[in-house]
């Protein structure tokens, strides 16, 4: 029984994940997004939000939903705690990725769109690793641009993530999203091409 081939999408915070994603769906590759997929978990009636509640009392809001302002208050400086929550949702969140591989299983190519893939080890599951990467100003630039960030926010959201440079290191495919929609179209159909996918965007 043949199986999609699964790109594993990865990237740093500011290098342009989102965007490359959906340039894969433009081409009709179905696309799991891992950060989607554990919001539905958190959200009320989720899967995840009930047992978070129970290992972390007062993480909850009055619907049932996890308080991810909350959560990450009772985390913070604790790696004790934070172990415990991966514990709890990263089963969650494999089986939800699962479930996406199953309903595509006819499909030639699929994308796994995760910011922890190296972190976690989901490279693993993939048969091949894309990295979005741009230079340091550009991801700050980026970054500093969004409502509610600071610069001491994005260097600690910075010092959690592997490199960039050692992601690079590790992948299949490199794109460098500084160089502009043109060329990082041009880059996903050569990749979708080179993975037996089909390019159908408009």
């Amino acid at each position: 029984m043949t199986r999609p081939r699964i790109l594993g999408l990865t990237g740093s915070i500011g290098m342009g994940k989102s965007a490359t994603a959906a340039m894969f769906a433009r081409h009709g590759v179905p696309v799991h997004d891992a950060d989607a997929a554990v919001h539905t978990l958190y959200a009320a009636g989720g899967a995840a939000a009930p047992a978070i509640g129970a290992a972390f009392p007062g993480t909850l809001a009055p619907d049932g939903a996890v308080d991810r302002t909350r959560l990450r208050e009772a985390v913070l400086g604790a790696p004790d705690r934070l172990a415990a929550l991966e514990a709890l949702v990263h089963p969650l969140a494999q089986a939800a990725a699962s479930d996406f591989l199953a309903r595509h299983a006819d499909a030639p190519l699929v994308l796994l769109d995760i910011p922890l893939l190296f972190e976690t080890g989901a490279e693993a599951r993939c048969d091949a690793v894309l990295v979005v990467t741009a230079p340091l100003e550009v991801q700050r630039a980026r970054v500093l641009a969004r409502p509610g960030m600071d610069a001491a926010t994005f260097e600690a959201i910075r010092a959690k993530q592997l490199p960039d440079a050692e992601k690079r290191a590790r992948a299949d495919f490199v794109l460098d999203t500084s160089l502009g929609f043109a060329h990082a179209e041009a880059e996903v159909a050569a990749i979708i091409r080179r993975l037996g996918g089909n390019t159908s965007a408009p």
